[in-house]
């Protein structure tokens, strides 16, 4: 088998993590304690120690306690081991005694399955009488308790019984103080807390006490709703029986108050709530504890009083909670119920007298007080005569009055002793640190005391256990009880300690999820504004601007390429530190550094805390980070390269790739676009993109966000913006802080939002939908009236277009949708103007206009006066077209001059000899750069070259080239089935042609035009001359050469003319290349 004490090496070993000298040592301890036993035995010959009465004790018990004393005290192991070798020694003993008094298997068989016959098998035969006196002799009410309790049931009421039974038969003052220890010690209890010794004594009691008719059964174990809670009822009650006989043997004050505070306990257990009891507040949890260690430190007399403190307060810690048992039936605990009554009206006078005296002031006196406190108030709450027996209630009222009446008679001095707040902090400390019962709770009172964190002391603990502090409600009360003290450290240890709690909070702020990190930054944020820790405590503030520059510079080093993760947190510490310089230092390298905004976006998003709106700010309502956006479109856009990461930046925050948008597009709108919707705005034009892109984002059907941003006064404020444009080129263009182009961007905006507010029309009264409508429509009426045009979506049926009245002398408009305006500028012959104007408003107006025109194509002076108006108001309407605009209006060239209703004869001005090929498929680029030729003529002439100014030249200039570039990429894509297969061997004559009539056309208009106009059409004409190239090159003809040498020669010709030297260089090295 080995050394019989081989487990005891173990569980030592496991327990106190000490070296052993081996079984030689072990079995010497035991041989110690054999040699008391057998002197003991000598003594008390010829009886023996298994017949052992109480009065034999102080005779025969000496050598027994003498030679346990000698081990507890032995320094053959180093640190001594009292109480385990008590343990050891009452193992052995009770064990013995246990088996002495069973029908056990035989010795053959026992020392094989028996872990302690070879020790047990030393020590002479005993009785209860020698386990009861030593353990009572050494003062180990505790662990009594604990083999008691892991016994099995019946064995443990037998045992229990047996144990009464001593104690109340000649009855010494010993034995009510070790009665009431071990009553004590079993309300403590607290499951799972058995060491492997106990746990073994129980599994031997088990396999050997059971009866064979009883089924083994897994450890018992007291849980508050373990069925064996009632076992622990039925312990408790023998305790209250057992003290009835004993009453008379209790003598001092002092175990009067600890004989009640026991009843009381149990009682308070017992008695059935109204619900289940609540755990105690943690300040409270804390202040009893704290008081408990109070009143031993001060009480000499008290076991506890030299223990070290964290040893005091695990011991006072298992003294305030409890355990919750079976509760008793009315009849049984009306007995209970009034033993205590009894009790205090008998003891009541004496205690009186010594619970006043601040002297006489201990730890029972103090559990009494609490206990009859708490056990006051429930009674009174249960005693509810609708659910109760009428018994019962009596006697609930009648003891709670007698409570009531005794508490009464005690003055506040009597309950017991003010704890210090240095040892408040202390023992909150050590809870933490040991990690005891509600340690976790306790965290929150540590990092909110702010009294307590201006000690070492507190900040060694924060360092020693900051795992437990990583939860972001204790991170912010860590950082409120700092920021509170942040103006009290003047020393340089002062500093340096508020450093290293700064350090501490950060660590544990860092170990946190993303969403608590979160968390922490909206708490940062609504208690100490954008500024963040840098703005409460130097020691947060002092390394930022340097870390802030290293942590970014080494995520734009490596933008997508290093983890996400570990930039988030990099970031992360930065949100909490200065969140506003961080969103800030976000948004100007995301326009600053190409290619990066996207992945600085995906981070923006990921702290959704960021997006804060700070209350009573000079920007109230507007969130951090808008205002951070609002600032970059003031101070950092310069070129339209950082102006296009900007608004992907902005869509990003509103449509991320699997993240939550960060902004939605009704913030956007209301604090990006709305306030800025002026045209004395300086970034007017970014604004109306932003708009733009807010009005895309795809939202749920059921999110009626454009009725927050006031919908109609913004549609107004873009209708404003558009009747701007038609004054655009009659002011002086400093006052202008936007392009002609921008004109597209409103036009846009403006379709988009009559859209989006059409869809979500449903969702407002129809009354307030009219009186909306109504007060849009005599708004406009101030405007221009092609404004008007486009808000037909929202009118709907409560308005007609309102168009000038000389625009049904050349449409055939239906009454029922259009009526006349009076407009004074539009006189007569000014419909074909006005009809240009309905054309390039939209595309479906466009097509509505060619379906409407009335032209007689039967007369042909009819036809010959259209196409001369047409010109006319082409070049009219021409400065005033945006690029959507004259690209709608090139289509409607296009089809007037496809139907013939257009005339425009081919110009030979530049043809020497028109050769005899099928020009049919390119009628209408010759015909449609004839017309733009014209139009020039007119409009450079001397009735109208004193018209516009420099920039509306440049404007016209501009749309001429967009004419005819997308004229070269229309003659580029004419299909080659348009031509007979005979004749497709000559399509290159055909192109070349085309294109040298295109050029000579552009060199025509750029000749008549004003000085510092034609940059435009010197790329024009390089953009003809290439693709007039690459037509040369790919030509195989027999002729080829000859033709093509003629071509170049008359292109010359041509540029010689040229009166722009700088066009004119350019153009004749290009042509050298031919």
């Amino acid at each position: 088998m080995g050394c019989p004490w081989s487990f005891i090496q173990e569980e030592r070993e496991e327990s106190f993590n000490v070296a052993t000298d081996g079984p030689v040592t072990i079995c010497g301890e035991a041989t110690i304690l054999h040699g008391g036993f057998l002197l003991a035995s000598r003594l008390c010959h010829p009886k023996p120690l298994s017949e052992l009465t109480k009065s034999d004790w102080c005779k025969v018990g000496k050598p027994i306690i003498d030679a346990l004393r000698e081990i507890c005290t032995s320094y053959s192991i180093y640190p001594p081991q009292p109480d385990a070798w008590k343990k050891k020694a009452a193992v052995i003993l009770w064990s013995k005694v246990l088996l002495s008094d069973a029908s056990s298997a035989s010795t053959n068989q026992r020392w094989k399955d028996d872990v302690f016959f070879s020790v047990s098998n030393m020590i002479p035969e005993v009785n209860h009488t020698v386990l009861f006196e030593l353990l009572k002799a050494v003062n180990t009410p505790w662990i009594f308790a604990q083999l008691l309790l892991v016994l099995p049931d019946h064995v443990c009421r037998r045992e229990l019984e047996t144990f009464i039974k001593y104690v109340t038969n000649e009855t010494t003052p010993e034995d009510v103080s070790f009665f009431l220890d071990v009553w004590w010690e079993i309300l403590k209890h607290r499951d799972g807390q058995e060491d492997r010794l106990t746990l073994l004594f129980g599994t031997f009691s088990r396999q050997h006490l059971l009866n064979s008719d009883e089924p083994p059964h897994v450890p018992k174990r007291f849980k508050c709703d373990a069925p064996e809670s009632s076992m622990v009822t039925s312990l408790l009650l023998a305790l209250v029986e057992g003290l009835k006989p004993l009453k008379g043997s209790i003598d001092s004050a002092k175990m009067k108050c600890y004989a009640l505070a026991n009843l009381v306990d149990v009682l308070s257990v017992l008695v059935p709530a109204e619900s289940e009891p609540a755990s105690l507040p943690v300040q409270v949890y804390l202040e009893k504890i704290s008081s408990v260690v109070t009143l031993w430190s001060k009480d000499d007399k008290n076991q506890y009083n030299k223990r070290e403190l964290d040893e005091k307060v695990k011991e006072a810690e298992r003294s305030v909670s409890l355990l919750n048992v079976a509760k008793l039936g009315n009849s049984r605990l009306i007995s209970h119920l009034g033993f205590l009554r009894s009790l205090l009206e008998e003891w009541s006078v004496e205690l009186q007298g010594v619970l006043n005296n601040p002297q006489e002031i201990c730890y029972e006196s103090y559990r009494l007080l609490d206990s009859l406190d708490s056990l006051g108030k429930n009674l009174v709450s249960c005693a509810k005569p609708e659910d109760r027996d009428k018994e019962m209630v009596q006697e609930m009222s009648e003891l709670g009055n007698v409570i009531v009446n005794f508490l009464k008679k005690v003055s506040p001095q009597g309950r017991g002793k003010d704890s210090d707040s240095s040892l408040v902090a202390s023992v909150a400390m050590v809870i933490i640190e040991q990690k005891m019962d509600r340690h976790l709770e306790m965290c929150s009172i540590f990092a909110s005391e702010k009294n307590w964190a201006s000690t070492k002391d507190w900040v060694a603990c924060l360092s020693k256990n900051k795992e437990l502090f990583q939860k972001p409600e204790l991170v912010l009360k860590l950082l409120e009880t700092v920021a509170s003290l942040s103006t009290t450290a003047d020393s340089v240890e002062g500093r340096e300690q508020q450093a290293k709690v700064a350090r501490v909070i950060l660590e544990c702020y860092v170990e946190l999820s993303l969403l608590d990190k979160n968390t922490v930054i909206s708490g940062v944020l609504l208690r100490w504004g954008r500024q963040g820790l840098s703005g409460i405590l130097k020691s947060f503030g002092e390394a930022f601007p340097e870390e802030l520059n290293i942590a970014f510079n080494q995520i734009i080093q490596s933008a997508s390429g290093e983890g996400f993760k570990k930039v988030v947190n990099s970031v992360s510490r930065l949100a909490v530190l200065n969140p506003e310089a961080t969103v800030k230092k976000i948004c100007n390298l995301a326009v600053a550094n190409l290619g990066t905004h996207q992945f600085l976006a995906e981070i923006l998003c990921s702290f959704p805390a960021l997006n804060f709106k700070e209350l009573h700010s000079q920007d109230e309502g507007i969130s951090l980070i808008l205002g951070c956006l609002k600032e970059t479109i003031t101070d950092k856009l310069t070129s339209a390269k950082e102006k296009e990461q900007f608004l992907e930046f902005l869509v990003y925050l509103m449509q991320p790739s699997g993240a939550n948008p960060l902004l939605a597009p009704a913030e956007v709108t209301q604090n990006l676009v709305i306030p800025c919707l002026r045209s004395d705005f300086p970034h007017l034009e970014l604004c109306l993109q932003i708009l733009d892109l807010a009005l895309k984002v795809p939202l749920p059907s059921d999110q009626n966000w454009i009725h927050t941003c006031h919908p109609f006064p913004l549609l107004f404020c873009l209708c404003k913006l558009l009747h701007e444009f038609t004054r655009y080129w009659h002011e002086p263009q400093d006052r202008h802080s936007y392009s002609f182009e921008a004109k597209d961007v409103v036009a846009g905006n403006l379709t988009q939002l009559c859209d989006v507010l059409l869809v979500q029309k449903d969702s407002v009264s129809s009354e307030l939908w009219t009186q909306s409508v109504a007060w849009l429509h005599k708004k406009v009426e101030a405007l221009d009236w092609t404004v008007g045009l486009r808000l037909k979506k929202v009118y709907g049926e409560h308005f007609k277009n309102e168009v000038p009245a000389t625009l049904f002398e050349v449409c055939k408009l239906p009454e029922d949708e259009w009526t006349s305006r009076s407009l004074p500028t539009y006189g007569a012959g000014s419909g074909l103007l006005a009809w240009l104007e309905c054309c390039c408003i939209s595309t479906a107006l466009r097509e509505q206009m060619l379906v409407l025109l009335k032209i007689d194509m039967d007369n042909p002076e009819e036809v010959n006066l259209f196409s001369k108006g047409f010109l006319l108001a082409m070049v009219q309407i021409l400065p005033w077209c945006s690029q959507s605009e004259w690209r709608r209006l090139v289509h409607v060239i296009k089809s007037l001059l496809e139907r013939e209703v257009l005339y425009v004869p081919y110009s030979l001005e530049y043809v020497q000899h028109l050769p005899l090929l099928n020009f049919q498929p390119f009628a209408y680029p010759l015909q449609f750069s004839v017309l733009l030729l014209r139009g020039f003529q007119f409009l450079c002439g001397s009735n109208g070259a004193t018209w516009l100014s420099l920039e509306a030249w440049k404007h016209v200039v501009r749309l001429y080239s967009l004419g005819l570039s997308d004229l070269l990429g229309s003659v580029r894509s004419i299909p080659r089935c348009q031509w007979h297969p005979t004749e497709e061997k000559n399509v290159t004559r055909e192109l070349s042609f085309v294109y040298i009539q295109m050029f000579c056309h552009t060199l025509h208009v750029a000749a008549m035009l004003p000085e510092g106009t034609g940059e435009p059409l010197l790329l024009l004409s390089l953009e003809i001359l290439s693709q007039y190239q690459t037509l040369c090159d790919a030509d195989e003809s027999l002729g080829r050469a000859l033709r093509k040498a003629n071509e170049k020669h008359f292109l010359e010709s041509i540029t010689e003319n040229v009166t722009n030297k700088e066009l004119r260089t350019m153009l004749q090295q290009k042509l050298r290349k031919l």
